[in-house]
């Protein structure tokens, strides 16, 4: 990631083509050598798993009295069309007695007809037969049974046609229009289709005795569960070669009420078989939420028996073709269970391949829509929502579930849900986690920040939750990923109205928050996880910093005294063996303020209490603490007082050492401060204390070849402290010498054309109209104000 300058730096000449025309600062010789936008990981927020399988888990905000329950006791055959009496035998083992009697005589009049001896309107005519099923002989009753079906279906035929055919009118599907009214309203049907559908009928009454009977059978007389298992697996694969599933098939409320009467036998086996046979026969309302609630109450220990019987195809055809609006409910249940299954890593491959991803961001487009057309939305929607999006969050660690979502246009449908159901606290949180999975993965944090509807979301969720933890931690995880890898979220970000306030708000929240949570650690402190708190604390610094970048934030920033306070505060108060993190993305946050040398900035007005913070992070064995507080130091050491400090307490000396530490971080943060220190004539000669000379010519020896970014920095600080020289071997001594002279040939490709004369001992000795030294730029100007260490964090 480039800074503002990236165009002009691409357009500079190389370092070793001395430039006479015009002085260069310091921090521009440092600009042009490295834009050094350095990412400090974070890691995610950790989210647990349950250890029960409910719809809501412990932390969900919804108390007991306002959520469906996770546990419950089914009813007794689950709401069956047909209740049976507790003694009776299954239906198809009733006695041979004949049942031709049902057909014994009929008296029909306008709305009326009279069967075994009761007078019925349509209405209760229809309620009759739901109630007293048509009963089943196995032995030889087919054609009774096909009589008296044929006959009922006759008589209410007649009376939905009010008694007299040549009255009936046709209904029509809308305002008919006058050349509906011309049009014949009746459909003449040929031989040949009427013939078809007899043949049809007569084969579909074949293979029911044929094949589906002697199943039934086998169920009935069987008493060995694994058996009738394997029954019921038999029996679906015949109502499937038979195409008879669905709600269509003649026989099936027939079949249905056998099928739920062995619900009580308690089989979690068999009850998952029966259940999936069930939905293949397209069950509605009360008896598929009924059914949908089996299959959640039998999968805590059964997600083999899920996998083994497919259930999950059966799961996801509800959701995509029954309608939303009538079972919601059942809806909720069937997501309950999608949800459990989609926490067993097993299951994803099977979920990525039978098209969960689409058929849930298809069942969010549909629930918005609702809901925005609506205005309100339905009982359960919210309930809903929680499994979806609880469902969604599983997935997301598939990176085949992350094309799809990508390939959905998912993102911007999560976010409209975040916005309409921004009262619920369980979806957001749940959209939250799949927003921080996703936005670690650059694809889809590019996806999340060209959505410019999402900043708005964030903060408004910011300002709502402010105190719930959870939910914090993860909207803020998310903006320190977008900010760290797009700097168009930078801008984005900066244009909404109380963007940082909100920032600025928050952290003083939390802040508070840390001071009543915890007594101060010393140094020696154990090394620990963060602290609930404590991680937004990690997160929020890291926002901080990465918004920093940006110049229209950074400079506010760099001004706001509760900022720099609260930052400098944490600083005194916490040490890197209590928070490592928090510590060192305190200290970039700094960093990157200490860039902006702009009027009323608080950075530089405690530039030397800065300092003296560092010097514990310094002397610290942590490397990456170290490295931001050498990189601050580059910043400040602009400043002739920061440079004085330096120096008198010895800070240069570490700066020396550090040249050893074959980290080429470390060695140009190192090479900086000193290239600042040389800016003062009067510092010139700490290079020569301890070795200087030598430890930068090994520095450019080891990293010149492979980075030349450190290559120039090096040569640039030998360049400072050689003003004026007459002997380049009294100016760096024989040895180091004949080092530069290879190098330097080296990194120019060819020989080097030594300007002026050479001493009797054969050393080169530097013309008087070489360019002359850089001179610092003591933020004087814009051009001498450009970023030491512009950085990034991860």
């Amino acid at each position: 990631m480039l800074s503002p300058n990236d165009k002009k730096l691409e357009k500079l000449d190389p370092f070793y083509r001395p430039s006479i025309s015009k002085q260069k600062t310091s921090v521009e010789i440092i600009n042009e050598a490295r834009n050094a936008l350095r990412t400090v990981r974070t890691q995610r927020p950790f989210t647990p798993q349950e250890d029960q399988r409910k719809l809501f888990g412990p932390a969900s905000s919804r108390t007991p009295e306002n959520r469906p329950p996770s546990s419950f006791r089914l009813p007794e055959y689950l709401h069956s069309p047909f209740p049976p009496q507790p003694s009776s035998p299954l239906p198809w083992s009733l006695s041979s007695k004949k049942t031709v009697e049902s057909k014994e005589m009929v008296m029909m009049g306008d709305s009326m007809m009279k069967i075994n001896g009761i007078c019925l309107t349509e209405s209760n005519a229809v309620g009759h037969t739901k109630s007293h099923p048509l009963q089943l002989t196995y032995d030889g009753g087919f054609r009774e049974i096909k009589e008296q079906e044929m006959f009922i279906g006759t008589a209410l035929s007649h009376l939905r046609s009010g008694g007299d055919q040549g009255k009936r009118r046709a209904r029509a599907s809308s305002c008919p229009t006058s050349s509906d009214l011309s049009r014949p309203q009746t459909k003449t049907v040929s031989k040949a289709d009427l013939e078809k559908k007899d043949t049809e009928a007569e084969a579909d009454e074949v293979f029911w005795t044929t094949r589906i009977l002697p199943i039934l059978y086998e169920i009935e007389k069987e008493e060995n569960i694994e058996t009738v298992c394997a029954a019921c697996t038999k029996l679906h694969h015949a109502l499937e070669e038979g195409n008879m599933l669905g709600n269509k098939f003649k026989r099936r409320r027939v079949l249905l009420k056998t099928l739920y009467k062995l619900v009580d036998v308690g089989s979690d086996l068999l009850n998952l078989k029966l259940a999936k046979i069930i939905l293949a026969l397209r069950e509605r309302r009360k008896n598929l939420l009924n059914v949908c609630k089996l299959i959640f109450k039998k999968n805590e220990k059964n997600d083999s028996l899920i996998q083994n019987d497919n259930i999950l195809e059966s799961l996801l055809e509800v959701l995509r073709s029954e309608d939303l609006q009538t079972n919601t409910e059942a809806f909720l249940y069937c997501m309950g269970t999608i949800k459990f299954i989609s926490g067993n890593p097993g299951f994803l491959n099977e979920m990525m391949n039978k098209g969960a991803v689409e058929v849930l961001v298809n069942l969010i487009k549909e629930i918005n829509e609702n809901t925005k057309e609506c205005g309100t939305c339905l009982p359960n929607l919210g309930h809903l929502l929680v499994q979806v999006t609880a469902t969604l969050r599983n997935l997301a660690d598939s990176p085949l579930a992350r094309r799809k979502l990508l390939g959905t246009s998912s993102l911007p449908q999560l976010c409209t849900v975040m916005e309409q159901f921004s009262g619920d606290k369980d979806i957001c949180t749940n959209i939250a986690r799949i927003f921080s999975k996703l936005t670690s993965y650059s694809d889809c944090c590019a996806a999340v920040a060209n959505y410019s509807r999402c900043y708005a979301l964030f903060l408004n969720l910011i300002n709502k939750y402010q105190r719930k933890q959870d939910l914090i931690v993860r909207i803020v995880f998310i903006l320190g990923n977008l900010t760290a890898k797009n700097n168009q979220a930078r801008e984005q970000f900066s244009k909404e109205k109380g963007g940082v306030p909100s920032l600025v708000s928050l952290f003083q929240t939390f802040h508070e928050l840390d001071l009543h949570s915890q007594k101060p650690m010393g140094e020696g402190a154990v090394q620990k996880a963060p602290s609930e708190v404590e991680d937004v604390l990690v997160k929020l610094t890291r926002v901080l910093a990465n918004l920093a970048i940006h110049p229209g934030i950074g400079q506010t920033l760099a001004t706001n005294q509760q900022v720099v306070g609260l930052l400098l505060t944490t600083l005194e108060r916490k040490s890197l063996g209590e928070c490592e993190e928090l510590v060192i993305n305190t200290t970039a946050t700094i960093n990157n303020l200490s860039y902006y040398q702009v009027k009323n900035s608080v950075i530089l007005d405690k530039k030397l209490y800065i300092a003296q913070l560092l010097l514990k992070l310094l002397v610290s064995n942590n490397m990456d603490g170290i490295l931001e507080a050498v990189r601050v130091f580059g910043n400040l050491s602009q400043d002739h007082d920061i440079c004085n400090f330096i120096v008198q307490n010895n800070v240069h000396k570490f700066m020396l050492a550090l040249l050893d530490a074959k980290h080429q971080d470390i060695c140009f943060s190192a090479c900086g401060v000193l290239l600042n220190l040389t800016v003062d004539k009067d510092k010139r000669a700490i290079l020569k204390e301890g070795g200087g000379i030598t430890k930068l010519v090994d520095c450019l020896r080891d990293f010149g070849p492979t980075d030349w970014q450190l290559a120039c920095l090096v040569c640039k600080t030998l360049w400072n402290f050689s003003e004026n020289i007459t002997n380049a071997a009294s100016c760096f001594g024989d040895e180091d010498t004949d080092t530069l002279l290879v190098l330097l040939s080296s990194f120019l490709g060819k020989t080097l054309d030594y300007v002026g004369y050479k001493e009797p001992d054969g050393r080169a000795q530097w013309h008087d109209d070489c360019p002359p030294p850089v001179e610092a730029g003591c933020g004087t100007d814009k051009e001498a104000s450009e970023r030491m260490y512009p950085k990034a964090m991860k």
